[in-house]
């Protein structure tokens, strides 16, 4: 069984992300791989586990974005690729675009990634890759079981669960919930140096620079407002009942 796995590298979640001249700051920022990823990561080498076959893992990115892809080795995955995203002005469009190139000409049985990203959010580029592709796609899975050609899957629906039944090859989205990512152990981490990591470029690819030319532009950049000071309410429990319910009427309004 080939399984693909889709990995972006995302500021550490303890960086205090910060804005400079309508940009963000990366001076001395830790990087990590993206949380939602890492269950992406350990679903694959659960799977090729316990059906055999290969795990590779994809990122485009900079060249530093081999340590991430390091520690993907580490925990288990066999191969990697890195795409040099230097001088691209790269969003979800050429993000997919690239990574189905990679795709388009490799045999593979599931595709998979995290559901969003911690940075931006969007959750678009693993879908936008399987509608490349032309090949099923579910998303926000917390449950994978295969059988033959047949993967069933959950995935949360507001707050409620919905089972599907898909072919493969197929993409499919990990949502937290799905497993519980391994940290990488030191013989982990030993062989990860040894292990396959090819660096290609959108050009290898034959891809021009039309074809992956941005297709969204990010107007500005604002940290979120800042947050008012709470307040305490004081008195008998009766009467903090009362004003609570007051503020919210009146104050918050959200009843």
């Amino acid at each position: 069984m080939n399984i693909f796995v889709l990995m972006k590298r995302t500021f550490d979640t303890e960086e205090k992300v910060q804005i400079k001249n309508n940009a963000i700051v990366q001076d001395g920022v830790e990087y990590i791989i993206n949380p939602y990823d890492e269950y992406a990561i350990e679903e694959a080498i659960r799977l090729r586990d316990e059906h055999g076959g290969e795990v590779t893992v994809l990122t485009v990115g900079p060249q530093e974005a081999e340590k991430e892809l390091r520690t993907a080795l580490a925990m288990g995955a066999d191969k990697a690729i890195l795409v040099d995203d230097a001088g691209l002005n790269a969003d979800e469009h050429t993000i997919a675009t690239i990574l189905a190139a990679i795709l388009k000409d490799k045999s593979y049985d599931l595709i998979l990634g995290g559901n969003v990203s911690v940075d931006n959010g969007a959750g678009q580029v693993a879908v936008r890759v399987a509608e490349l592709l032309e090949i099923p796609q579910v998303t926000t899975i917390t449950k994978l079981e295969l059988e033959g050609n047949k993967a069933t899957v959950e995935r949360d629906v507001e707050g409620d669960t919905e089972i599907i039944e898909v072919s493969l090859p197929a993409l499919f989205t990990a949502q937290q919930g799905l497993n519980e990512p391994r940290y990488p152990s030191l013989p982990g981490i030993m062989k990860a140096k040894k292990k396959p990591l090819e660096r290609i470029t959108p050009a290898d690819l034959g891809l021009s620079a039309e074809a992956i030319q941005a297709q969204t532009t990010v107007l500005s950049y604002q940290p979120p407002a800042a947050r008012e000071a709470g307040r305490i309410l004081e008195g008998e429990l009766d009467q903090q009942v009362k004003d609570l319910v007051r503020l919210l009427r009146e104050e918050a309004k959200v009843v």
